[in-house]
């Protein structure tokens, strides 16, 4: 079988090369053919890689700008260790952003670092309250932080606010210098503390029950009036719960020396709260449970027995006057009645009487009624209505000879206290128990009554004639003297021959109690007589005892023996 198409190619072919042949029989020369080949329309490949090139540079646009959050503008004091485009903003260490321009501010105060964050969880980081700061190796009273950044390098850490409360984003900060204490979210209770001063006491400083550490001290600033200062702590949960109302603060910073009846006692805490210092907290009702609230203010104790102790209430003033030196005596020395602290001094001042034109000394001092005990609760329930507790307490106790005295507290140091007790014998003064503050009566010290006692005697010894006695003395040593001259010229010789005499008298009596002379014979032989007389009588006695008839019958003849 013959295909058609074929066929009809060589049909054409036949037929060209007809024409062809004709067109060279007619020209006279053979004719070649001319072959023209099919164009064909191709894309080239290298095309291929800028539109690959386009694509990707368009998804990384597109990624970039869905995942590029805002701009930030956070303030430092300075930018040390912050490079563009290479410090990274991390949030519990998770890269978020990361800084894109550092400039100095227009008032050249504060350095301005701008940061682009990551749109995935910008919405809790620009939140009112957002904490930012630079991390760098820092040593502090906690440890040790901030190692990584030696290689890595400085970086911004942020701490989020943990609610939003549906405020509009921010997007300026001020940077903090150094790390927070305690982070957003962090389990526990934050008190507030107030002292007079701060003592030792730093932003870290631990704070310990019994003697384990359950917080630390997180701030400080001073009060409103400037007259006391607030400290902030931060106890970790879950001790929380054993801060209670009745919770009591002391100071446990350093080393506690006392010298007491029991010896001498030393108290020391852990080595951070004697270099750094660190508070120390107790309750003094256990039975209480509660925990306390939030942001509740404790007063801070200097020692413990201070804190423990039962509250004082508040003090009412008090004035003295002392007529006599108060060298010695200082503000803050106590008021003491019978060995117990009422009080303290407060301050001294000289002050002058316009009507007896002499000097005294003005003693202003602070009495705590509370201490007292019953005393006072049973007077001011006498009279309720008084406003002023001097008047209700003093009143009674001055009738009865109360009285202010500077006394020795040391008499090593010559350090003074006011000691107020009774006085039965002191002369009456008048006292104002109407007068606010009171002025209470005083009487000079023991030493000072010493002085004048001796000061007494001096005077009585310069009122004794004490030359007349010298000429009278002299006088009568002088007739002394000529009586014993008299003596020695005139009574001396016969006091010599008297005394002759005696020893020869001495002499004879010697002999004739000599052992060999005859009235020592004599003498021997009466005694000798004496003595058989004695036993004579003896005999006698006896017989008269046995034979009391024999008085009057005589003696009874001798019985004769009869012969067996």
């Amino acid at each position: 079988m013959t295909d058609p198409s074929t066929t009809s190619k060589s049909n054409e072919d036949g037929k060209a090369g007809g024409d062809d042949a004709g067109l060279t029989a007619g020209r006279g020369a053979p004719l070649q053919p001319h072959v023209r080949p099919r164009r064909e329309r191709r894309i080239s490949w290298i095309w291929l890689v800028p539109l690959v090139a386009a694509l990707v540079g368009a998804s990384l646009l597109v990624r970039n700008w869905l995942h590029t959050g805002p701009t930030i503008t956070i303030s430092f004091e300075s930018a040390e260790g912050l490079e563009v485009g290479q410090t990274k903003i991390r949030y519990k260490d998770v890269v978020i952003g990361v800084v894109s321009g550092i400039k100095v501010s227009s008032d050249r105060s504060k350095v301005l670092v701008s940061a682009d964050l990551n749109r995935e969880g910008s919405e809790y980081i620009t939140q009112k309250g957002s904490r930012f700061w630079v991390v760098r190796p820092r040593l502090g009273l906690s440890g040790v932080s901030g190692l990584g950044t030696l290689l890595s390098g400085a970086y911004i850490s942020v701490d989020a606010a943990e609610s939003s409360n549906g405020d509009d984003p921010v997007y300026a900060f001020e940077g903090l210098e150094k790390p927070p204490e305690i982070t957003s979210g962090r389990p526990g209770t934050r008190y507030t503390l107030y002292s007079a001063d701060l003592g030792s006491l730093e932003i870290g400083s631990p704070v310990y029950f019994r003697r384990i550490q359950v917080g630390r001290v997180i701030g400080y600033d001073l009060d409103k009036d400037g007259k006391s200062v607030n400290i902030q702590i931060f106890i970790d949960a879950p001790n929380d719960k054993f801060v209670t109302s009745d919770t009591r603060f002391w100071n446990a910073s350093g080393i506690n020396l006392s010298l007491d009846a029991d010896g001498f006692n030393v108290q020391t805490g852990s080595l951070v709260s004697v270099v750094a210092g660190g508070v120390a907290f107790a309750s003094v009702n256990e039975a209480n449970t509660e925990p306390a609230k939030a942001d509740s203010r404790y007063a801070l104790g200097a020692t413990r027995v201070e804190a423990m102790a039962d509250p004082d209430g508040p003090p009412f003033p008090i004035e003295l006057h002392f007529h006599q030196s108060v060298r010695g005596l200082k503000v803050g020395a106590p008021v003491d009645f019978r060995g117990l602290e009422l009080g303290k001094v407060v301050d001294i001042d000289l002050e002058f009487n316009q009507k007896t034109k002499r000097f005294y000394a003005l003693v202003k001092a602070e009495l705590y009624p509370l201490r007292f005990g019953a005393v006072y609760d049973n007077l001011m329930k006498l009279d309720s209505d008084a406003d002023y507790p001097g008047a209700v307490l003093l009143a009674p106790l001055v009738k009865h000879g109360l009285r202010g005295q500077i006394r020795a507290a040391n008499l090593l140091t010559g350090q003074q206290y006011v000691a107020l007790d009774f006085f039965p014998d002191a002369e009456s003064a008048d006292f104002d128990a109407k007068q606010v503050p009171v002025v209470l009566p005083t009487i000079a010290g023991s030493f000072d009554r010493l002085q004048q006692q001796i000061s007494s005697i001096v005077g009585k010894l310069d009122a004794i004639p004490f030359e007349g006695i010298g000429k009278d003395l002299r006088s009568s040593l002088t007739s002394m003297t000529k009586l014993l001259k008299r003596f020695e010229g005139e009574l001396t010789p016969q006091a010599t021959t008297m005394l002759k005499t005696a020893q020869k008298s001495l002499e004879r009596i010697d002999r004739v109690l000599a052992e060999d002379s005859p009235l020592s014979s004599n003498v021997e032989r009466t005694l000798g007589e004496i003595n058989a007389a004695a036993k004579s009588l003896r005999a006698l006695s006896d017989y008269l005892r046995t034979n009391p008839s024999a008085l009057v019958r005589g003696r009874a003849p001798d019985a004769l023996p009869v012969s067996p």
